[in-house]
Parts: C-alpha cells; structure tokens; sequence
C-alpha cells in the first residue's frame, strides 16, 4: 500500500502525476465538532487498473506539506476526476486557496449520461465496474492514528474504481456531444463564492414562511451573529444556536437576559456569556434598524399565482423530454422551477443554455399554446396546434 508521509514523496508523486493526462481524488475528513471541516486523508490515483497507482497521502503526517498537491490541483494541462466534488473542493479551497481547473465530477456527468439523480458512486462502481464495494469502514474516525489495513483500503476503493468510471462517462459525454452541459453544471463548483458563506448572507439558508420585514430583519442578524461566531471560533453553527432557536428568538425578540432565559429551545450554554450578548445585541439592532433596511422575503416563490392545470401538464412534459434525451429529470428542473413557469416567471435556469433546448423552448410552447401532449400506447409525444 502506497502512503505518502513526507513533502518529498509527495513532490515526486505530484510530479509524476503532472505528465498524465488525469488524476482521481477523494478526500476523508472531520466536521462534526467544527465549523471548518479538518482534512484527514487525500486519495489519489494515476491512470490504471490495479492499485499499484493508487496512492494515500497523509495531511496530518508531521511536516508534510500539501504544497506540491495544491500546485497540482492548478496544473491546467491534468483533469481532476471527483465524485460528488463539492465538499472536497471546499476543502481545497478553504486549506490552499486552490480550485481544480479542469475538473470532472462523475456524479454530474452519470446524471448526464442517464444513470439517474444524484448518483452514488457505490451505484456507479455496480453499475459500470460491476464489482461489489466493502463499506464496512465508512464510519471510521479518520484523525485517529494508525489506521488499520482495512480503512486505508477502503479509502483508496474511493479513487481507484473512479479511474474507470471516469473513462466510461468521459467517453459517452463525447459520443453523445454533450460536454457543454457537464461544463455548464461543472461552472458553479468552479466559482469560489460557492465556498465562502458571508455572514450578511447566512439568513438566507433559513427556511422562513410569509414572515414580515421586522421578523426577517431579526433572522438576519440573529444569523450573521451565529455565523461569524461559528467561523471565528471554528465550532459547528449548531453549537451556538440551531434553525429552530434562532426562528424561536426572532418570534419572542428578547430584550434582556431574563427574557432569553425564557426561551425553550436555546442551548444552556447560549443563555449567557458571549453568545448571550451576541443574541441580544443582534435584537436590538434589528429592532432599531428602519423598515427601509429590512430584507426581503427569500421565499417569494410561495406567493406565485400558480396555474395547477399547466404546471401538471409541465411535468408530463419534463419526464417525457427526460426520458427521452436519458437525463436526469431534477437535473433540467426541479419541480420549483416548474411551478414557477406555470406562474408566469421566465427568467429561470431551466428556460437557458443546454435545459432550453431539451425542455425549455417545448415547455414555452406549452404555455402559449402553440403544442399540445398526445398519448399513444406507452409514450407521450408533443403535437402542433395549428394557428
């Protein structure tokens, strides 16, 4: 088994991947107790069958650096193969600053290539590498040292099976010429702004329902609070406060520390010291903040004039074009979109780039008038209305 310890052996090892024409990668790591998630293990593989080229690097070997991997993750001329990326690349970019250009992410491209939504890569290894996948170690803790035979095994099974994975979808991407829309879903994994969650901003995550300007103002703040307390003290924000106390503190709006100790669903740790007087404060400037400042509902989409007639007929209609293009359905829309069009709204994904042309401009058709859906046996199938 291939453990890299040293900065040395990783350097040559980066090095040697340089001149191929890909890498696979997966990561193991840790985050139930803080904010950050802490990097345990690095996973990679050359191109190959067999685990000679598999390879484990270990972060938290004494001395090591993950230097030459960051210089090889921006290394333009190698493809970075991930499945499921996101909380891998946030880690990459949290720790080094870098993001994979190019990058192939096998979950998007399997829904793609028809295999379904939100694909697991113990489905894919099934499916295309038809080879069963031990997953006895998948709740190991990872930081622990030394690691058995056994999970650095499982481990590797991440990056080793992907290599053929990824030649398999790569290669029916391009029979089928669909690598615009792998690179169109690919763009927002590849934009740093999807890792770095603003404490202005973190209110937004909150499901609220039909709540008033003065309310939503209090969530804001109650939710920068949190947020920048959870980031600056590297603890998980449920640890200051859950969803469901924070809605709780915006209803009650306590004004001291009496009020707060009323409340049902605050942590005892929350009910004094810093996060206490985090709380409070938060209160207070939203309840003096003018009505002019307070944010606008994120859940618009409640209030849309549905028409439910359309929107039924909308989804008939995006199975059909699923079935038919072999895509997942939720990745040309999901059913919110739907709704929407059936309400009137256009300026929406699915109505853009490569989901306009396998659903959009049919769906738009739909609602003018201009198609109509017709059964015949088992099939749906669109028909023109004359004018």
């Amino acid at each position: 088994m291939n453990i890299i310890t040293t900065t040395e052996a990783l350097a040559a090892l980066c090095d040697e991947a340089a001149g191929e024409p890909y890498v696979t990668l997966d990561t193991e790591f840790l985050r139930e107790r803080t904010y950050y998630a802490k990097l345990c293990l690095v996973q990679m593989a050359l191109p190959g069958t067999g685990p000679e080229r598999a390879y484990i690097i270990d972060p938290l070997a004494e001395g090591l650096s993950l230097e030459p991997l960051f210089a090889l993750i921006r290394n333009p001329d190698v493809v970075k193969v991930f499945h499921a990326a996101r909380q891998d690349l946030e880690i990459f970019y949290i720790d080094g600053g870098v993001i994979p250009e190019p990058l192939f992410d096998t979950q998007i491209a399997a829904m793609v290539c028809g295999f379904g939504e939100q694909v697991g890569y113990e489905t894919l290894v099934r499916k295309i590498i038809r080879a069963p996948l031990d997953k006895g170690s998948r709740f190991t803790d990872w930081s622990r040292r030394p690691l058995s035979d056994a999970q650095l095994a499982y481990a590797l099974d991440d990056v080793t099976h992907l290599r053929q994975i990824y030649e398999h979808l790569s290669a029916k991407i391009q029979k089928t010429g669909r690598e615009s829309w792998v690179a169109e879903e690919i763009k927002t994994l590849t934009t740093p702004d999807t890792y770095v969650t603003r404490p202005e901003d973190a209110w937004k995550r909150i499901k609220t329902r039909g709540q008033s300007g003065k309310f939503l103002a209090v969530v804001r703040e109650l939710a920068r609070f949190r947020e920048d307390f959870a980031q600056t003290r590297n603890v998980p924000r449920s640890r200051v406060y859950k969803d469901d106390a924070l809605l709780e503190l915006a209803s009650t709006k306590p004004g001291n520390l009496e009020a707060l100790s009323r409340s049902r669903l605050l942590l005892r740790e929350a009910r004094r010291g810093d996060i206490a007087e985090g709380i409070l404060n938060a209160v207070k400037t939203a309840l003096e903040m003018p009505s002019s400042e307070w944010p606008k509902s994120n859940g618009d989409d409640e209030q849309l004039q549905v028409n439910p007639a359309l929107a039924d007929l909308l989804r008939v209609l995006i199975k059909t074009k699923a079935d038919q293009s072999d895509v997942a359905q939720r990745l040309i829309a999901p059913t919110s979109e739907l709704d929407a069009i059936a309400a009137g709204k256009r300026d929406l994904p699915c109505l853009k780039g490569w989901r306009h042309e396998v659903f959009g401009k049919d769906a738009l058709r739909l609602c003018a008038g201009e198609v109509a859906l017709t059964a015949k046996g088992q099939h749906v199938k669109l028909i023109d209305i004359p004018a």
